[in-house]
This record gives C-alpha cells, structure tokens and sequence, in this order.
C-alpha cells in the first residue's frame, strides 16, 4: 500500500469517527428530574386532585406519559434519595437511614460514600454538563456533597428545610443556602423559606440556558412541600392554604422548565421526570392509596410521576407496570451511551420501551421490596402484595389495601415469602459501606453559641 493511499484510509477514518462523535452528541437527550418533597399521590390534577390547579403538570402530563404504579425505595427523604442516585436499594448503600436518625442531621458523620456512582457520575463520563439545584440530603460534610458526587454546580440547601432554629424539639444550627459547596446564604424567615422555589427554578433554568448547546442533565429537588410550609405572596394570595400554595408554586416551576426547553428548541431533545421522595406528609393527599410518608402503605412508596419528552413519548399515554425511581440510572445511561456499572449490583432496570408506551411493554422487576429503615416490611409481585406481618392484598383490585386476603392464598404467600426470604440473604451478601465522615461539624453554627461549640453535630447535642 502506498503512502497516499494509507494517508487517504487514516483521513477517512478519523473523519467516521468525529462523525460518529457528533452524531453521538447529537442523539444523547437531556435529563431532567424534579424531585419534590413529600408530595402525595392524589396532590396534583394528573392523579385526580380537585383541590389544586397545576395546568403546567396538567400539559405535561397529556403530552407525555402518566405512571400510575412508580415507586421510590423508602418512604422518608435520605433513603429515598440514596436509592435514586445510585439506582440501588437504600440498605444496598448503607443509607438505609442516617447515623442517629430516620433520616441525616446536619454535622452527620454519614453520608452517600464517593465511591458510589451516582447518575451524574454517570452522564459526565458521556459529556454532560451537571448540576443540582435544591435539597440533596445525602450528607453535608464535603466529599458526601453533590460537587464530590459528579454534579459540575451545585445551589441549595444541604438537608431538609425544617432543619432549623425554627424547630424546637433539637439544637438545631441556621439553615444554609450552598453555592458550589460555600454558604452563600441563610435561610432565617419563613419569607425565606417561600423564596426557594423560585431561587431553585431560576437556577434551574439558568444552568439550561448556559449548556444548551451540550448534553445536560438538571436535578431539582425542591424544598416544597415539606414543612414548615409557606409559599410566595403570588400563590398564597388565592390559595385556601399553604399546602395547596406551594404546589401551584411547584407547578409554576414545572412550567417554567419546560418553557425554557420549548423556547431553546430542547423539548424534543429532553426527558424530563416528575416524581415525589416519599408519599404526602401532614396537609397532603395520598388517596385513592392508604397510607403516606413513613409507612409501608402504598401511600409512603408510590408516588405521582410523569415522564414528558415529544417526539419520543407518545401524547396522553399511561402505564400502570411497575418501575422505579432506581429505574432512572440504567436507563439514563444506556440513552447517553454509558455502561452500567458491572462491579456492583444495581436494582434498577431498563425501562424505556415503558416511558415509550411500546405494545406490550412490561415491568422488568419479578418483585419490589418495602423497607422501613433495615427491616424488610413486604413485597409487591405482579398485583400482588405481602406483609411479613400476615397481611396480604391484590393491588389490582384492591389498591387502597382494604381487604387482607392472606388466608384465601397460601401458595401466593409461600411463593413471596420465598422471594423476601432469599432477597433478605442476597442484600446483605451484596451491599455497600456508608460514608463516613471524620470530625464532622455543621456548616454554620447555633444561634448564640460561640467557637467551635456552635459546629458540634445536632445528634451529638440529643433533642431538648
């Protein structure tokens, strides 16, 4: 062969392959997920809510998908959002629930380990830009914060917003608002704490703006409607209370993000998610489902979600198969092109040929598993579902779990028992160490309290 030739075969080659890379980016959609706090099942017009008006999730829901049957991993914040980032059972990353508590304190010496991969870790081996914008809630130290778990920017407050002075029954120090990993802000008034809807969207959406001319994935997990509850004077002005306030605020923000994608040309290049931590808390709506945030009822797991991306997921679709929050990772990543990672077990699955409302689509999990904290509680299967404690139900026919039918169908209660007790022995032969911090301190101290005594850990200072 010679030379030309061979210079001619390399110039052709190396042309494929940039064009293969452009073609690559060009085909790799945005990820956006918003996360609210302690939304019920029945909050929101899509899953039949009377009492609140959300046009935006109204549009988006008839123009995307609704998924009637999707759950998170537990029904309290830390947990719930452990087993999102990682796509993995809360106990299988050792944050089942945090050091001292239900959930992590700020100064808590746990946090998601930096050897997890996150979704973001995920995506940026592709490309994409990165960033997080409202409650994280996966440890405050520095390496447990989203700038060490693969988020490019980071603007928000580092655990739930009742973690304040505001709440009396712990020590709690001031609520700080982190730009990139520096308090920036503090969160001190209840008008403050109704300005962070909008000061999340507003970044939200800014960061879109910055990167649209990249792949990009936006988290945005608001701190409404977690209490304490107070919204922006535009929404409280005609709302018959604070609950129904900060969900047409939510609203507002969906809208206002998908606006901007519209407006950039992105819509059809960007899957968005809408989906709750946990089931409603006090004020909200868990119905026609039993139960809400803490228990095991389908009110505490399963949560009102809908997928928008035109173009790719058909208008006015539904799907009642059974998916996951833990779901979102493998399926992210195999859009953008990534492997999953083979040296750890993932729970989650593949779901796209559901989000797509393909014929025949269906559930990839055998079985779901509700844990409260590291005690596993019951197991979903097809419409089947089993309480350790002797209670069982078909959710297909009795979905507000009225009816214990455990005495009528014992090979049903053998056949998941089975499936707990091996599940049981798998996790635990298969888990992840937590992270732990050392010397961990708040990130600003107690009101009143000088010197490093204003930074000791709250769980360290007990409840007054």
């Amino acid at each position: 062969m010679n030379v030309s030739i061979r210079k001619l075969l390399l110039f052709t080659t190396c042309l494929l392959g940039f064009s293969f890379l452009s073609f690559a980016k060009e085909t790799q959609p945005n990820f956006v997920v918003i996360f609210i706090d302690d939304m019920g099942y029945g909050d929101i017009g899509p899953f039949g809510s009377k009492i609140n008006e959300t046009p935006h999730l109204d549009r988006m829901a008839k123009e995307g998908i609704k998924l009637t049957s999707f759950y998170v991993a537990s029904a309290v914040c830390t947990p719930s959002r452990a087993a999102l980032m990682t796509g993995s059972y809360p106990l299988r990353v050792g944050l089942p629930k945090g050091s001292g508590h239900a959930v992590l304190f700020p100064g808590d010496k746990y946090g998601l380990n930096p050897k997890e991969i996150t979704i973001a870790e995920q995506l940026k081996k592709s490309g994409y830009a990165t960033g997080c914008f409202g409650k994280w809630h996966l440890g405050d130290q520095k390496e447990f914060l989203p700038r060490s778990q693969g988020f490019d920017t980071y603007y928000g407050i580092p655990y739930s917003n009742d973690m304040w002075p505001g709440l009396k029954r712990w020590k709690f120090p001031k609520l700080p608002i982190l730009d990139d990993g520096k308090v920036v802000e503090e969160v001190n008034t209840m008008e403050e704490q109704a300005a962070l809807c909008k000061k999340f969207t507003d970044r939200a959406t800014q960061f879109i703006r910055n990167n649209k001319d990249k792949p990009f994935f936006v988290y945005l997990p608001h701190a409404f409607v977690h209490h304490p509850r107070l919204a922006s004077p535009q929404f409280m002005k005609n709302a018959k209370n604070v609950t129904e306030a900060q969900i047409e605020e939510v609203d507002w923000s969906v809208g206002q993000v998908l606006k901007t994608l519209r407006e950039l040309n992105l819509d059809k290049k960007t899957l968005v998610f809408f989906t709750s931590d946990n089931g409603g808390a006090r004020g909200c709506v868990s119905l026609p489902l039993r139960g809400g945030k803490g228990s095991t009822w389908e009110g505490g797991f399963r949560v009102p979600t809908v997928a928008w991306w035109p173009g790719t997921i058909p208008a006015n679709a539904r799907s009642n198969e059974l998916i996951t929050s833990m779901d979102l990772l493998p399926t992210f990543s195999k859009l953008a092109g990534v492997k999953v990672p083979t040296d750890r077990v993932i729970d989650g699955k593949n779901i796209l040929s559901i989000l797509k409302d393909e014929p025949g689509a269906k559930t990839p999990h055998q079985s779901f598993f509700y844990y409260r904290f590291e005690q596993l509680k019951a197991v979903r299967s097809g419409d089947w579902k089993l309480f350790k404690d002797k209670k069982l139900f078909h959710l297909g026919r009795d979905l507000s779990e009225k009816k214990n039918v455990y005495k009528n169908h014992p090979q049903v209660v053998k056949r998941l028992t089975a499936l707990m007790q091996k599940f049981e022995k798998e996790i635990v032969n298969n888990s992840r160490p937590v992270g732990v911090a050392k010397n961990p301190k708040t990130l600003l101290p107690r009101p009143g309290v000088k010197g490093e005594e204003g930074y000791i850990p709250t769980l360290d200072l007990g409840r007054k």
